[in-house]
């Protein structure tokens, strides 16, 4: 039932009707009575007896077409056991809202179908692969015609040349054709067109006669692997998952992949949860983005949810980026994946010319470069790339103008005086408004020394496009964020300021990349700080010419730090290994278990008292969260990972059964731990 309480959080049994013998079938929507009340529900299973007595009846099938898939039932009941959530939680991610009227198209389909054998005989066309396809009456899919043919194994062979820079690339390819089950984490040369790879181990898998999910971060990267696959697949073989395409669009897309139409889904996060036939390979690219994480419960990562997919299934795996999470490392190192990386000579043959502004030399040449915002050999760098007609590509942590202020006279940041919010200038001439409860402050005056000027605390994109203007007059400037990315840079010079993410790619290679504001990633009070920093750095200088045809990166921090020498030599595996070694001595997360227990103070203790918390637990904490409630930390070893997830769901429904008035939130292995 679709009940996210934690006690009710299990199967129950219905009689069902003889006029409903038909359409009821596994993975279709129902109605059912509970406690009084008309509930929705999901039919798991048909039996022939209950081990109750006395039961009810299914009041009602909503729709015959059996949209929950046996197997996706399956590792929505896993992940919901892992983050400590509830089945009904996990099935709102894995299944999208019914949209009737595309339902009642498909179903038209498959009846003008089935009516014309010849139709039937041509197979799909391009209009059903976007997910106009075929039912029967039942919602099943028909016993031969179209499907019968997806996903089945095709003679062209893949070509291997993409992954040649790569030693055990090939290999890899080969044996996803083959039909095995290699788990690979994939470190992307710079330039590397990742689109096509995937596109080419999705292609290998379809050749084998399986099929492929392929999850990305935002909605660009999406469009990236669309075109590759429809380069390498052709139209029509794969469909895309996003929640941006609108209800419609999205449920006619997720019925051509619960019917088998096509072999391929990829998608955001939606994706994860895909039916798929005879599923081959699972994939995830820069699985470092926060924009995985699932922000309703039971917060789900989609790279753990693929990982949990290719154990249940028997799948192949791959995990690819520039950067290398700790997460990643650890697969690795426990060899439950093998590392795909170029040999160190075909890196320094691709890497671009990269230096910092901190370190001794530069120090010497400009004493000013520790503290400046742009300094000489950044200025030098990006005015000799305009000067050879080649663009430069500008990175900034932060978007908008002056999204952080303080007092000029003492520095104190400014907040707002009805909700202490921080204050930020929208424009050159704007007057500083809030960024938690949107009141503008016209008449604003420091609380500490009564001061009425403000400086910038953290400049944005904007107005660092409008300084680098003002500082190469004439030159052409464009901004890029995330609500609003570039498609493509191509011809000429320029300056493109861009947000982490949101950089454009440009013909041939940028011949420069800024990154700027290194301290804003840095300092972050964040377990993942110089991990994020990183990825961001390598994604952005990814996107720069080779060194040998004068591509240039600069990163405006000191040289001596850990992250900034692993983009000086472009090993984001020797990082994620430095990292994950720190983690282990320190007991963080992925060397160990910890879940987060947040909620009113009260609540949250009552809920850690009625836990059965498994040996050795360790309870950190309180610490202050939002809101006035606080956070406690629950730390286990990975071996007893099951048992704390358990406890903490056993706990949360013996609150919700006594209808405990405060909510407490869980999260198992939460990306923000402070």
């Amino acid at each position: 039932m679709d009940l996210p309480l934690a006690h009710l959080d299990r199967p129950f049994d219905y009689l069902v009707p003889a006029e409903l013998d038909g359409p009821a079938q596994p993975g279709v929507r129902v109605k059912v009575r509970f406690a009084g009340q008309l509930v929705d529900g999901w039919l798991l299973k048909r039996v022939e007896e209950s081990d109750h007595p006395r039961l009810a009846y299914l009041e009602k099938v909503v729709s015959p077409v059996p949209v929950l898939a046996p197997e996706v039932a399956r590792l929505a009941r896993a992940v919901a056991d892992r983050y400590a959530g509830s089945l009904a939680d996990v099935l709102r991610l894995a299944v999208p809202p019914r949209h009737a009227r595309a339902e009642k198209d498909v179903t038209a389909t498959a009846s003008a179908d089935s009516a014309d054998p010849d139709a039937a005989a041509t197979g799909p066309t391009a209009a059903d692969s976007a997910g106009a396809l075929a039912t029967d009456s039942a919602g099943r899919p028909p016993a031969h015609g179209p499907t019968e043919a997806v996903g089945s194994p095709t003679s062209a062979p893949v070509d291997p040349r993409g992954w040649r820079d790569y030693p055990a690339g090939p290999a890899f390819l080969r044996a996803l054709t083959d039909g095995r089950a290699p788990r690979a984490v994939w470190s992307a040369l710079p330039g590397e067109d990742w689109a096509a790879r995937y596109a080419d181990a999705v292609a290998a898998t379809v050749a084998g006669g399986r099929g492929a999910v392929v999850v990305v971060a935002d909605a660009r990267d999406l469009d990236r692997l669309d075109v590759a696959l429809t380069v390498v697949l052709g139209p029509g073989r794969h469909v895309c998952l996003s929640a941006a395409l609108g209800p419609a669009r999205r449920y006619r897309a997720f019925l051509a992949a619960r019917r088998g139409d096509v072999p391929v889904v990829v998608g955001t996060r939606a994706a994860m949860f895909a039916p798929v036939d005879r599923l081959g390979l699972v994939a995830i690219w820069d699985d470092g983005d926060d924009l995985h994480a699932e922000p309703r419960a039971p917060y789900p990562h989609a790279r753990e949810v693929l990982l949990t997919r290719a154990k249940l299934g028997e799948a192949a795996a791959l995990v690819g980026g520039y950067a290398r999470t700790a997460e990643a490392q650890l697969l690795v190192e426990t060899r439950w994946a093998r590392e795909v990386v170029a040999d160190r000579a075909t890196v320094r043959a691709r890497v671009p010319a990269i230096a910092p502004t901190g370190d001794d030399p530069q120090l010497a040449r400009d004493p000013g470069a520790a503290s400046a915002r742009l300094p000489s050999l950044a200025w030098t760098t990006a005015r000799d790339t305009l000067r050879a007609d080649l663009p430069v590509l500008v990175q900034v942590p932060r978007r908008g103008y002056l999204p952080s202020v303080a007092c000029a006279g003492c520095r104190t940041p400014a907040r707002c005086p009805h909700c202490a919010g921080p204050l930020a200038l929208p424009s050159a001439d704007g007057a500083p408004a809030c960024r938690w409860c949107g009141r503008v402050v016209a008449a604003y005056a420091c609380p500490e020394c009564g001061g009425r000027r403000l400086r910038a605390a953290v400049t944005g994109a904007r107005r660092t496009a409008e300084e680098l203007g003002r500082a190469f007059p004439g030159v052409p400037v464009r901004t890029s964020g995330r609500e609003e990315v570039l498609g493509s840079v191509s011809g000429g010079a320029g300056l493109v300021i861009a947000t982490p993410g949101a950089e454009p790619v440009a013909d041939g290679g940028y011949g420069a990349v800024l990154l700027l504001d290194s301290w804003a990633l840095l300092t972050r009070a964040d377990l993942r700080a110089g991990e994020e920093a990183l990825r961001r750095w390598l994604a952005a200088a990814a996107l720069a010419r080779p060194g040998a045809a004068g591509g240039r990166v600069v990163v405006v921090a000191d040289g001596a730090l850990a992250p900034v020498q692993a983009l000086l030599r472009w090993d984001a595996a020797w990082f994620a290994e430095r990292e994950l070694a720190e983690r282990r001595e320190l007991g963080f997360p992925p060397a160990v278990r910890m879940a987060s227990v947040t909620g009113p103070a009260d609540a949250v203790a009552d809920l850690l008292a009625g836990a059965r918390l498994p040996d050795g637990a360790d309870v950190l904490g309180p610490v202050p969260a939002d809101e006035g409630r606080e956070r406690m930390l629950v730390r286990v070893p990975r071996a007893r990972a099951a048992a704390l997830a358990e406890a903490l769901h056993a706990a949360a429904g013996q609150r919700s059964a006594r209808k405990a008035a405060d909510p407490v939130r869980l999260q198992v292995d939460p990306l923000s731990l402070f």
